[in-house]
């Protein structure tokens, strides 16, 4: 019996909703169904990436079913799922940890969603029980953290340009600032990605598979031929793949190497916001639509599906408000006869101190 995630006594020893229905001897398992259902994703050429996701939640959810002697398809009913539902909601990785934030929860059910929705177009369930199973909301947040111009380029002047490893990483930084991309867009660039000609980078299956096309600034480009042209030759492993980025092991990045770069030179600028490759993504956005960028432009920049997720960014650009704000809005500016009279009432209360000291 599988053991993927650390179970509740209550939950070990609590029974199923409904009594358990015998399983034609032809029908699946689940465990067969989850295996099939991969391979169609695979099939289906989504990335490897999402595919390693899926399991390790779906392997979650197998686990947690055949403790409870839930085996086959039909014997997990929307009350079994609400079930698990709220097994997500208590569970904890450790006695006295955090539980799953929202997002995690959310995230692990809408694994389960499209996985039944697969198993009723392939016919190895009549009805899907997670059809009526509302998600957990998810709270409406921004960006955690957005730098300035002026901490943006203190973070760029952190790389130590006497070495070569401090040329690469000058130019991760500026292509970030100056493009917006992912840690994963960063890491799988390609020499034949850049074009030198119309200051672009044609990014090759992004997140939901879509290539784009994004421009490059003329410094960043800079530093990024700087890069290619006298240091990559130091890390290039024959054959040459054509990655861009290389580490001096002579191999692709890591995205989560890639990140632990940036967060050091974010530090090592005495900088304590949170984030890493993200912080530089979430400061093009907002630094942008602060200088009047349309916010489909900038949808179109960081790759976004949809325009709802670009307007997070929109809240987090003030410039403008502000400007109305103070333009429009009877009480922000503070006329000549109001700040003298609120330099008489300061007068008046410093008088009053003395005599009360005295």
């Amino acid at each position: 019996m599988m053991r993927g995630l650390s179970l509740l006594p209550a939950e070990r020893n609590a029974p199923t909703s409904s009594p358990q229905l015998p399983a034609a001897a032809s029908q699946p398992s689940l465990e067969l169904l989850i295996e099939r259902y991969l391979t169609q994703l695979e099939v289906r050429h989504y990335s490897s990436e999402t595919i390693l996701l899926r399991r390790k939640y779906l392997r979650y959810f197998l686990a947690w079913c055949e403790d409870r002697e839930l085996a086959m398809p039909r014997e997990v009913t929307r009350a079994v799922l609400q079930r698990y539902q709220a097994w997500l909601y208590r569970y904890r990785k450790a006695k006295g940890s955090a539980p799953l934030s929202i997002s995690s929860q959310r995230e692990r059910l809408g694994v389960l969603r499209s996985f039944f929705h697969w198993m009723v177009k392939a016919g190895a369930i009549g009805c899907n029980p997670m059809a009526d199973i509302d998600l957990p909301r998810l709270p409406e947040r921004l960006p955690r953290g957005v730098l300035t111009k002026e901490e943006v380029e203190q973070v760029l002047a952190q790389p130590k340009l006497r070495f070569p490893r401090g040329v690469r990483d000058r130019a991760i930084l500026e292509v970030l600032y100056s493009t917006g991309l992912r840690r994963m867009e960063i890491v799988h660039l390609t020499l034949s990605d850049i074009d030198l000609e119309r200051h672009t980078l044609t990014v090759r299956e992004g997140k939901g598979r879509k290539d784009r096309v994004v421009p490059i600034g003329e410094r960043a480009l800079a530093w990024l031929m700087k890069y290619v042209d006298e240091v990559r030759p130091r890390y290039v492993r024959l054959p040459d793949d054509g990655t861009v980025f290389l580490t001096q092991g002579r191999i692709a990045f890591h995205p989560n190497h890639l990140g632990d770069i940036v967060r050091n030179y974010i530090e090592a600028a005495g900088i304590s916001k949170p984030g890493r490759c993200h912080l530089l993504r979430h400061t093009v956005a907002t630094l942008m639509l602060d200088n009047g960028a349309d916010v489909r432009h900038v949808q179109e920049l960081l790759g976004h599906r949809s325009l709802q997720t670009t307007q997070v960014y929109t809240h987090v650009s003030i410039k403008k408000l502000k400007e109305v704000h103070s333009r429009t809005h009877p009480g922000a500016k503070l006329t000549r006869s109001a700040e003298r009279k609120a330099a008489t009432l300061t007068e008046d209360d410093d008088r009053g101190e003395g005599a009360a000291r005295d």
